[in-house]
């Protein structure tokens, strides 16, 4: 079935693994696809434009209310000057493209905020891992099996978040304080379940789709046309066609005069609250 990215086109459900069985993935009482389903007739278009059925937040909204007193850390960059905007990769790492990709980083001190994935990922790749953190990267969370996080029960999304979060730790020291739900799809009980592990979700303003196309030069289209200040790009580094955009991205948002930043120091001095959901 069509979902809805967050700019409100119609996108294709993204072609990842599901698995049935998973490790000891807990077996839920239930699915909350019913109620999934009655969310989504209740909030209508909202959700439909949004990707997730909750309200959002924006990153200049939290600077504002941090004012002097927040505690997130700046680096070398101050977003409430400077015309920020983040790169985050979705899915990932790749065997391939992942290298390749920190290559093109590295070289163009740009950093980068890196939703990561575990079963066949986090698992198979954990060098990336740990090369990913090395170089100054933010690491996040996309859970472990990419499932649909509204179509399941409460202990199967405790899982997927959990297992997650404790790979992680083992491999970089400490577990993410940052997640992005499969396809955008949240809800109140994936946002409560988010507080209580300290993961705020993490959605997009910009889209590329870059898993409907190996187009190169589309994909670097769409994201040009799109960006502006504060904007949170969502890219996948497993498709082929995502990181050849990925240097022509970078050259031109320079020359428009915007810094890239990880997705905290776009929030800095804030700090995304555990449960919310920003974008």
């Amino acid at each position: 079935m069509p979902i809805h990215d967050q700019r409100g086109a119609t996108a294709a459900r993204n072609k990842m693994p599901t698995p049935h069985k998973t490790g000891n993935r807990p077996r839920g009482l239930r699915s909350r696809a019913g109620v999934a389903v009655i969310t989504l007739v209740t909030l209508g278009l909202t959700t439909a434009l949004t990707g997730c059925g909750t309200d959002t937040e924006a990153p200049s909204k939290v600077r504002s209310d941090a004012g002097d007193d927040g505690k997130g850390k700046f680096g070398s960059v101050d977003c409430r000057k400077d015309k920020c905007i983040a790169l985050t990769f979705d899915a990932g790492p790749h065997g391939k493209h992942t290298p390749r990709l920190l290559d093109i980083l590295k070289k163009e001190k740009v950093p980068a905020t890196f939703f990561l994935l575990g079963k066949k990922h986090i698992d198979t790749h954990p060098e990336l891992v740990r090369r990913i953190d090395a170089e100054g990267h933010e690491i996040a969370s996309h859970t472990w099996t990419h499932r649909r996080l509204t179509e399941l029960d409460a202990d199967e999304v405790r899982w997927e978040l959990e297992r997650t979060n404790k790979e992680l730790k083992k491999l970089t020291g400490r577990a993410p304080t940052l997640m992005r739900p499969p396809q955008g799809r949240t809800d109140e009980e994936v946002n409560k379940i988010s507080k209580s592990l300290g993961l705020s979700e993490i959605m997009w303003t910009v889209t590329a789709k870059d898993y409907k196309t190996t187009d190169s030069a589309l994909i670097k289209r769409r994201v040009l046309e799109q960006s502006g200040r504060d904007g949170i790009i969502l890219l996948h580094d497993i498709y082929d066609g995502t990181v050849p955009a990925v240097p022509g991205i970078i050259e031109e948002l320079k020359s428009r005069g915007y810094t890239f930043v990880t997705v905290p120091q776009l929030f800095a001095p804030g700090v995304p609250e555990p449960g919310k959901v920003y974008r």
